[in-house]
């Protein structure tokens, strides 16, 4: 009697393991993450917008107003995860031109510390240090960049460097685009002179390294850069021509033009400017945003030579697309469409780097994209 009770317990386990293991079979937690939006506030939109982002189906939800603020055209969130920081892109904060303004990320929410003057107008893109600890701001119309300190707390010290290129070219307008720090020191790419220049810190300043300016043609009108992860190739979006251009750093730590690729179809015939470029995660395939033709040109990247290869041409789905940004997993990639007030999402083939279109959401003026992972 004991041996049959014995053998139905085992049977009746067995089949509840079978029915919990296939049927009730427990699914992982969906991932979502806060997707933080700049926009210019000359239309409809009130400042920086936050949502929810599900990377298991692209969808962006719960849209809020994080903060109002004039024109946050460009957002940058420390690698901490516990601050962000904005730029006011206006020439009228102070009496040097823009601003830049610091958030204590709290729960999702944006709680301000403070803001200071960047020393030049327009300012449009930021920089931060991989420890934290410095954060640099290029002022586009200024021509020139400013270099802060940062507090403990993230806030922004007082009395930041700034470094003129007005001074460095008389024939031509500086406008200073991007900044970017890395294990060398300090990238910034100059849309008027034509230039990538170089800066190292030295005595906690900034002083141009011996190579002192990396060269694009004339008019190429370099905006936006991306290195590989060792940073041995350098590849800069030009507005200008529509081109990518590929440097490869030699033995000295130089780097030298290995290639230059358009960024249009060979059909297109109208006017069109290059704005925003990334490398996927794993270093495969180089993206790049294109305002006018409206669409995301893809490179395959042969990571040995640092060379690239056309996939295609990915309609953006709206109008005048600037920054873009992939999701934390990659799998996904967002695209800002400035004129036509969306922001559109697509799924990514990590193996072919092709994008397929899935949906969009509307917001006045789009500008820049911030995941907080």
């Amino acid at each position: 009697m004991k041996s049959s009770y014995i053998k139905k317990y085992y049977l009746v386990y067995i089949l509840c393991s079978l029915f919990l293991f296939n049927g009730c079979e427990m699914k992982e937690p969906i991932k979502t993450y806060f997707l933080f939006v700049g926009t210019y506030t000359d239309s409809d939109s009130e400042g920086i917008y936050k949502y929810t982002f599900d990377s298991a189906t692209g969808k962006v939800t719960d849209k809020v107003l994080a903060a109002s603020l004039d024109n946050p055209s460009f957002l940058k969130i420390s690698p901490d995860m516990k601050t962000l920081y904005a730029v006011q892109e206006t020439d009228n904060y102070d009496s040097s031109g823009g601003a830049v303004t610091t958030f204590k990320i709290e729960n999702g929410l944006l709680r301000e510390i403070n803001t200071n003057g960047t020393g030049g107008a327009h300012p449009c893109h930021i920089g931060i240090s991989e420890d934290g600890r410095l954060l640099a701001v290029s002022n586009y119309t200024g021509g020139n960049f400013s270099i802060f300190n940062l507090g403990s707390n993230g806030g922004l010290l007082s009395n930041p460097q700034i470094v003129d290129h007005k001074v460095l070219d008389t024939t031509k307008t500086s406008h200073v685009h991007s900044v970017q720090f890395t294990k060398d020191g300090l990238f910034v790419a100059d849309l008027g002179l034509d230039a990538i220049k170089r800066y190292t810190q030295e005595e906690k300043q900034f002083f141009p390294t011996e190579q002192a300016s990396i060269g694009l043609p004339e008019k190429a009108g370099p905006r936006h850069f991306a290195f590989d992860k060792e940073e041995k190739f350098l590849y800069v979006i030009n507005e200008l021509n529509s081109t990518v251009t590929v440097f490869e750093r030699n033995a000295q730590g130089k780097y030298n033009e290995l290639s230059t690729q358009s960024t249009l179809d060979p059909d297109f015939m109208g006017d069109s400017y290059c704005a925003d470029i990334h490398l996927s995660r794993d270093g495969k395939f180089l993206y790049g945003s294109n305002r006018g033709e409206n669409t995301i040109v893809i490179f395959k990247v042969d990571k040995a030579s640092g060379r690239l290869s056309v996939v295609g041409r990915e309609s953006v789905q709206g109008n005048w697309p600037r920054n873009f940004a992939f999701d934390p997993t990659d799998n996904f990639l967002l695209v800002a469409n400035q004129k036509s007030n969306n922001i559109s999402v697509f799924k990514r083939n990590t193996e072919e780097g092709t994008l397929n279109y899935l949906h969009e959401i509307n917001l006045p003026s789009p500008v820049c994209l911030e995941f907080m992972d």
